[in-house]
């Protein structure tokens, strides 16, 4: 069962471990540049945790933490962003946690980017009725590259 709580501090380490998973970096595209900078890490987290306009809840799966959701105002609507631990990929589990997760970020719109190429979160997006509003390019640290982005919108 997949359900979403307040971040605890001891969230943050499995956070971390998720962010390892080469694999997941090149999917996300727009993670750290080092991953395995622990540094960087913990400021870009005390950061999004001491933001009041963030809205960040730990995923879990039968009680695990398997990762993070969150919407930022970084513009003129919130975004949504996600990381599941790739081990969990393909189990519903996303689909669940932001189905919840906009029960409770009810503010529309709300947009989330996703890299042309990862189909399944544009699929996860899609079947909560976001609809693609444009496309962009950007460096992704991850992958050292420009790759495009769809953009996405629910209203």
């Amino acid at each position: 069962m997949t359900t979403l709580r307040a971040v605890e501090a001891t969230d943050l380490d499995e956070f971390f471990s998720h962010q390892l998973d080469p694999r997941a970096n090149h999917m996300a595209a727009f993670g750290a540049k080092n991953p395995s900078d622990r540094g960087v890490f913990d400021h870009h987290w005390q950061d999004i945790l001491d933001d009041p306009k963030t809205t960040v809840r730990t995923i879990l799966s039968d009680g695990e933490v398997v990762g993070s959701i969150l919407a930022y105002n970084d513009g003129d609507a919130p975004e949504i962003s996600y990381w599941i631990d790739r081990s969990h990929w393909g189990e519903g589990i996303t689909t669940a946690a932001v189905g919840q997760f906009l029960d409770e970020v009810t503010e529309r719109p709300i947009r989330a980017h996703a890299v042309a190429d990862n189909v399944s979160s544009i699929r996860i997006l899609e079947r909560w009725g976001f609809t693609e509003i444009g496309r962009t390019q950007g460096f992704a640290p991850a992958r050292g590259a420009v790759v495009e982005e769809i953009i996405l919108e629910l209203r």
